[in-house]
């Protein structure tokens, strides 16, 4: 892989690749769909960064941090790696935004390691080979 290839996959991860999302039980698409950025993308660089802010301002004096500041900073992060989505709510697209997706997020932790193993495996990242 050349250099000119690498940067073209970190271009293309933050175009996002399609995660549908499976219910833990039977393991069937529950109609959500969320684009993903990769984890070599911009947008995860960026929210990783945001992420350590976050929980340097939440530090105390002794630079502790709670374990509910953690969990809340890392569905933060988390969160702002979804670009993009169709999710419905009481018969309703719901609203793209930041507060909505941390909001859908925190509705089960089984979502949250959907989304976040998908987000951190770069096989789903892989360039497309034409």
């Amino acid at each position: 892989m050349t250099l000119e290839e690498i940067q073209a996959n970190v271009v293309d991860q933050d175009r996002g690749r399609k995660l549908e999302i499976h219910e833990p039980f039977e393991g069937k698409p529950t109609g959500m769909v969320m684009w993903i950025a990769g984890p070599d993308s911009a947008t995860q660089r960026r929210a990783r960064i945001e992420m350590m802010d976050e929980l340097a301002e939440r530090a105390e004096p002794d630079g502790t941090v709670t374990a509910a500041h953690r969990e809340a900073a890392r569905i933060n992060c988390l969160g702002k790696c979804v670009l993009r989505w169709e999710v419905q709510h009481e018969g309703s697209d719901l609203s793209f935004n930041h507060k909505n997706v941390v909001r859908v997020l925190k509705a089960a932790d089984w979502l949250q390691a959907q989304v976040d193993a998908f987000a951190g495996d770069r096989r789903n990242f892989a360039p497309e080979r034409g």
